[in-house]
């Protein structure tokens, strides 16, 4: 009877212990799946622009941010004016083709909505952040 305890004891141990293991996953369709939900698309058909952002980790980093509106389009507007030319500048001079790797074509004269200026302009403070820029 000792020796059936025993065993038990040491198979529930066991068992115990691989199951912690399986819990532990890393998947490349994982890995896929969250840089393909960070990506961020917006287009507008009648104005022929559109903003994409493959950059992991930004998505999350928006929704930490101030709510759409809270800055008004005017500011947005003027922010990535600035923000655009010292890009491409950046661009142009070649500082670092890693992390300017093409120019944004940002007219100041067409009014691209407050969606299109909200997630720009969020998206160069996160690249400033994140890459120790400073723009």
């Amino acid at each position: 009877m000792k020796y059936f305890i025993f065993l038990l004891i040491i198979g529930i141990s066991l068992y115990s212990c691989d199951s912690n293991k399986k819990t532990v996953v890393n998947n490349s369709d994982t890995i896929h799946n969250n840089i393909k939900n960070d990506t961020i698309r917006i287009a507008n058909d009648e104005l022929e622009y559109e903003i994409i952002i493959f950059e992991p980790g930004f998505q999350a980093w928006l929704a930490t941010q101030p709510p759409m509106g809270y800055n008004g389009i005017t500011y947005l507007e003027s922010r990535n004016r600035i923000f655009v030319i010292t890009y491409n500048n950046r661009v142009i001079d070649n500082r670092s083709r890693q992390l300017y790797e093409q120019e944004i074509n940002y007219d100041s004269t067409v009014h691209y909505g407050l969606e299109v200026n909200y997630l720009l302009y969020n998206y160069f403070i996160y690249f400033q952040q994140k890459y120790k820029q400073k723009l």
